[in-house]
This record gives structure tokens, sequence and C-alpha cells, in this order.
């Protein structure tokens, strides 16, 4: 998000405080403090995606649509958390927690999460647009797509919060067929 507002200088502790402190790191709660800075915001509209893109995207064969939400939310058996089971019609599926490390939270290699998008098909799409429930998980599949070289990649930050609450808005539930969005695509 840092980054769609122009501020590039930014960076993430892979794993978090979690792996910090399992690697017995030292931690403090003192007050820090700061020296006086003013930062001047710069959108940069191509990292994000409105509706109307997602909706152009789901017919256009060249975006891969991914969902970052569990397996059960995207196929509508995990309850109806947004107002409307399942997933916005066409998007693929690769769970956030498939991404790292159940023990440290730390991001899996590099290799594995290459996978874990080719296996969606998402390596062969022009553009990669990512969504989840409101934008922070699909935040994070941004992030690692970039440090993995994707370089068209945009968050749909309104997700399933605003696709949900519109009736008219296509969603399936149940299995699905990746071919229905890759096959136009060339490998």
């Amino acid at each position: 998000m840092l980054c769609a507002f122009g501020f590039d200088d930014a960076y993430i502790l892979n794993g978090g405080l979690h792996k910090w402190k399992l690697e017995g790191r030292s931690v403090n709660s003192d007050p820090s403090t700061y020296p006086l800075a003013i930062f001047l915001a710069k959108r940069r509209a191509e990292l994000m995606a409105d509706k109307d893109e997602v909706l152009a995207a789901l017919d256009n064969g060249s975006t891969s649509v991914l969902n970052a939400l569990s397996e059960e939310q995207h196929l509508g058996s995990g309850g109806a958390n947004y107002g409307r089971a399942g997933r916005i019609a066409n998007s693929v599926n690769v769970p956030a927690a498939d991404l790292t490390d159940p023990v440290t939270h730390a991001y899996l290699p590099g290799e594995r999460l290459t996978e874990r998008f080719a296996q969606v098909g998402a390596d062969r799409a022009e553009r990669v647009i990512t969504y989840c429930g409101g934008g922070i998980a699909a935040s994070n599949y941004a992030f690692i797509l970039t440090l993995l070289g994707y370089e068209n990649v945009a968050v749909y930050d309104a997700s399933m919060s605003e696709w949900a609450a519109d009736p008219s808005l296509s969603m399936q539930t149940g299995p699905m067929q990746v071919e229905s969005w890759s096959s136009d695509l060339q490998p």
C-alpha cells in the first residue's frame, strides 16, 4: 500500500514479530522518537484496481484475478462472510495461509511461491489483480508477486466487501475450471 502512494523506501520484516521472538531477539516497549518528516503522497493508479477493471478482466483472458481468501471461502463453503458466499466469478485461489511457514510465519522460499502462483496460471497472465475480503491479504499478494518479478500487479482494495454487497456482480461457488479463464493465454 505504501508503494501505491509513492513511498518506495519501506521494508517488511519477514516472519514479523513472531519470528523475531522465535529467534530470541530482544524487544523493547519504550517509546521511540523519530525526526519530523513530510510525506507527499503520489498515487500510482496502475497499482490499484477498481470494480470496473475487475469486471473487464473477467472476460479478457489476459488478466489473472487472484483470491487470497481461504479455500473454503473461495468455494463458498466457508459461509457468507461478506454478504454472499463464494468468489468473484472466474477468479482463482491461492490461500494466503499457503504462502508462509506455519511455524515461523516467514514467506516460503521463492521457488515454492513461484510454483504456487504458476499452478493457477498467474505466470501466464499479462496483468494480475489480487483481492481478498478488504484488501489486506491482497496487498500482501501484490508484494510477494512483485518480489517474484511480476511487473503488472494491482490490488482490488474494495475486494469482497464491495463485490459481494452488489447482487448485480457475478459470483461462483463450488469447484472451478481454471481453464475457463486461462485457455486464451499463451504459454
